[in-house]
């Protein structure tokens, strides 16, 4: 099982940084929310340029639209949505997606299989899979499970690579 790199995830491997789950969580009630906004963003995007999880260019869609402050904080209040929310998965995920369509973008749009499941991945590898398109096709025809892959973010695919991950975590 992989383990988590993610700030605040209470293992002494990987990437250690000052911004855990608590710090996210005192954005809420911070009075200066840019300056946190900011650090949270560059923070994650520092986490993931460590991994070869991604594309260049998808990396680089990730850093321009989190580069200006409403890219920001939208990114980051969605990201802890997404990863400590209580809506659900299916609730946190089709927000996530949401906030990945608004973010500003330059040329390459941010909403992606890989740059939505990226991050979740990271921090909590117990609870999200890292979805790349043709790997996990793949992947899942080898295994012989019938994997719903629609190339837009939503759902019904990501539940579907969950099943694939739980038939192969359990064999």
């Amino acid at each position: 099982m992989t383990k988590p790199i993610w700030p605040g995830s209470g293992t002494t491997s990987g990437p250690r940084t000052n911004v855990g789950k608590n710090d996210w969580a005192a954005i809420y009630s911070a009075t200066s929310y840019g300056e946190r906004f900011r650090e949270i963003a560059d923070e994650t995007v520092r986490i993931e340029s460590r991994t070869n999880l991604l594309f260049s260019f998808e990396k680089m869609a990730v850093r321009d639209a989190v580069r200006s402050p409403r890219g920001a904080r939208y990114f980051a209040l969605g990201l802890y949505d997404f990863l400590y929310g209580t809506d659900g998965d299916r609730r946190s995920l089709e927000s996530w997606c949401g906030v990945l369509a608004a973010l500003p973008r330059k040329q390459t749009r941010v909403l992606t299989w890989p740059i939505a499941t990226v991050f979740g991945f990271l921090a909590r590898p117990e609870r999200h899979i890292f979805l790349k398109p043709n790997v996990s096709r793949r992947a899942a025809d080898l295994y012989g499970f019938s994997f719903e892959y629609q190339s837009r973010p939503a759902w019904p695919t990501y539940a579907s690579l969950l099943k694939v991950a739980n038939a192969v975590r359990t064999d």
